[in-house]
């Protein structure tokens, strides 16, 4: 999701092929031979198999909403951020959502290990309407798709949570355009075919 919201906003054409991960097609196992999603084939041929990557890649072609200049901070500092995320937060976000994957009975444990670092980022929230200020920015667009999936997993434990800036921050961003925009369905895509325009 991180990698379309990028692609999106910096009105980078691309040709979107949808792939379901059970039936992975040839070409992708080709083009990445770790086999996972997002990977993105660029026309010089490089090959960019990380999500954070290709938002970079993306907005470095072009950024009109300055995603990689934030308001307040720096992309060094949202890029520290996000590494939070992706490490410990992404790593209890997965055995929170899918403890049987983990030989878990439950995520619970998982989920409290991250309930620390959501009050951090509500407490971000309380100055200003993103995390690096009162527009958004590449960290805001790069955490916010694992904070929903957090969220939903138990969404009634989620709103329970002193986290108000947070539950605003994160519904402003789930009712915006782009990320319905990024959300649509595609049909899956058969090898052979061509892909769908995107954005």
């Amino acid at each position: 999701m991180r990698a379309r919201l990028a692609i999106a906003v910096s009105e980078r054409q691309c040709e979107l092929r949808e792939v379901v991960l059970r039936n992975k097609p040839p070409s992708l196992l080709t083009a990445s031979p770790k086999a996972t999603v997002p990977v993105l084939l660029d026309t010089d041929g490089w090959v960019i198999d990380q999500s954070l990557d290709i938002m970079l890649w993306a907005l470095r072609q072009n950024d009109p909403g300055q995603w990689l200049v934030p308001q307040k901070g720096t992309l060094d500092k949202m890029l520290d951020l996000i590494g939070e995320c992706d490490g410990p937060f992404k790593q209890a976000l997965d055995r929170y959502k899918y403890p049987q994957r983990y030989e878990q009975a439950s995520g619970a444990q998982y989920r409290d290990q991250a309930v620390a670092w959501l009050a951090g980022l509500n407490q971000r929230l309380e100055d200003c309407d993103f995390l690096f200020g009162d527009r958004p920015a590449l960290a805001d667009m790069a955490i916010a798709p694992f904070v929903r999936q957090f969220a939903h997993t138990d969404l009634d434990w989620f709103q329970a949570r002193p986290w108000p800036h947070l539950w605003q921050w994160l519904q402003a961003w789930m009712q915006g355009s782009l990320f319905e925009q990024v959300m649509h369905k595609y049909p899956p895509w058969q090898e052979g075919s061509p892909g769908e325009p995107f954005p």
